[in-house]
């Protein structure tokens, strides 16, 4: 078993600014990525979006650089398949084929995978002219003729970048003629592209052919017709599914199957954060993920240095601690610590004084469900002995410690 600070798992642009962040924290970092480094960004052949880099960069480039650049500050990385986790308590436990892992904090960067249609035919031909990848495919195309479904702009990227290659592609678009999803610039560049052509208010209804894909019927949505054209292949755009079957029963999932995180990329276990497409977000591209993945490295390194001094100052102690919570920008938690200060000083043989400011540090005060401040526990072997919220007393105070 390998012991690290942080176990990234996933190696796309969320989980390589991770790695980066954490180990240039000075924080034991590896990553775990089952196939190619670098995830659905190193399969994207135009970058134009990232900032600094919107002439002549393309995905695998980018996401090159990404790598090298944690490897730089000491990230390591490792080609295996997660298949379980232990994630409660202290010790995280990472599960794999060909190994097993602990870490303090895990960072999920798994992303999503395409989504399919599920029409005929489409499981049967898949890798064999059924394709969800312009950039990995697009060259056995070469003089041939394509079909595209999808209309994001995803979609309408990969269709420009398949006519650097197909003679002909033509997108199937589920809108009225004219309307597409994707952004304006790309909607300009794709009607001006004199390669592509669209069938409109349509939707794919079988993938047609003996080994290799043949032909298509395409249903038409107002008259109910069901034409056929003939392909040599067939790509589908048409958004993606969270990786994060393995995650069931672990954390919270949403209906979908995204991961919901706070704003520092916490998830609802301790210690766990997601970053990227895996997490419920309003954009999926790189320059998110890329943000999300600094954020989580950043939030788990405060993680791991609290978490171990809180264990060394509170859980580890052979006495009873005190343990205070307070804000600077609470009135009544400010006046209650001098008198918390003075009993702690004068029962100093009997216990130590912990003083937690919940205005930097929330997830001690959610771990003892404390609400109201200011609030005094006196804990023993990381278990409450008694409490006392609200206004503070010598008197009551003294009570309390006598009590345990």
């Amino acid at each position: 078993m390998s012991s690290y600070d942080v176990i990234i798992i996933g190696g796309g642009p969320g989980g390589l600014a991770a790695g980066i962040y954490a180990a240039r924290a000075k924080l034991s970092t590896l990553i775990i990525e089952k196939s190619r480094v670098g995830g659905q960004a190193a399969t994207t052949e135009e970058m134009e979006n990232y900032p600094g880099f919107f002439q002549g960069t393309t995905g695998p480039q980018l996401t090159q650089a990404m790598y090298e650049h944690a490897r730089h500050f000491g990230c390591q990385f490792c080609k295996d398949e997660v298949v379980d986790l232990e994630l409660e308590g202290w010790e995280k436990v990472i599960v794999t084929k060909q190994g097993r892992y602990t870490a303090k904090a895990v960072i999920i960067a798994t992303g999503a995978e395409p989504r399919t249609l599920g029409v005929k035919g489409e499981a049967e031909l898949k890798g064999k002219g059924v394709s969800y990848c312009a950039t990995c495919d697009a060259d056995f195309f070469e003089d041939l003729e394509v079909v595209v479904v999808g209309n994001g702009d995803a979609a309408i990227e990969e269709a420009i970048y398949l006519t650097r290659f197909a003679a002909k592609v033509t997108i199937v678009v589920i809108h009225d003629e004219g309307v597409l999803d994707a952004t304006k610039i790309i909607q300009e560049r794709a009607f001006a592209n004199e390669k592509i052509h669209f069938v409109w208010n349509s939707v794919l209804e079988e993938i047609k052919g003996d080994g290799i894909v043949q032909a298509v019927a395409i249903k038409n949505l107002k008259t109910g017709a069901v034409t056929e054209l003939a392909t040599d292949g067939v790509f589908i755009f048409v958004g993606t599914v969270p990786r994060t079957e393995f995650l069931r029963g672990k954390l919270d999932l949403d209906e979908r199957g995204y991961i919901p995180t706070t704003e520092l990329m916490e998830t609802s276990v301790d210690g766990v954060y997601a970053v990227g497409d895996v997490r419920q977000k309003f954009l999926r591209q790189v320059v998110t993920a890329a943000a999300d993945g600094a954020i989580a490295a950043v939030a788990a390194e405060k993680y791991i240095h609290e978490e171990e001094n809180f264990r060394k100052e509170v859980l580890e102690k052979t006495k009873p601690v005190a343990l205070m919570f307070w804000s600077p920008f609470h009135k009544e938690s400010l006046a209650a610590v001098p008198v918390v200060e003075e009993v702690a000083a004068a029962n100093a043989a009997k216990l130590d004084l912990v003083k937690i400011d919940t205005y930097r540090n929330q997830r001690i005060a959610r771990r003892y469900g404390v609400e109201e401040m200011p609030a005094l526990l006196l804990v023993k072997g990381g278990e409450v002995a008694g409490a006392v919220t609200g206004p503070m007393s010598r008197d009551s105070l003294e009570d309390l410690i006598k009590s345990i």
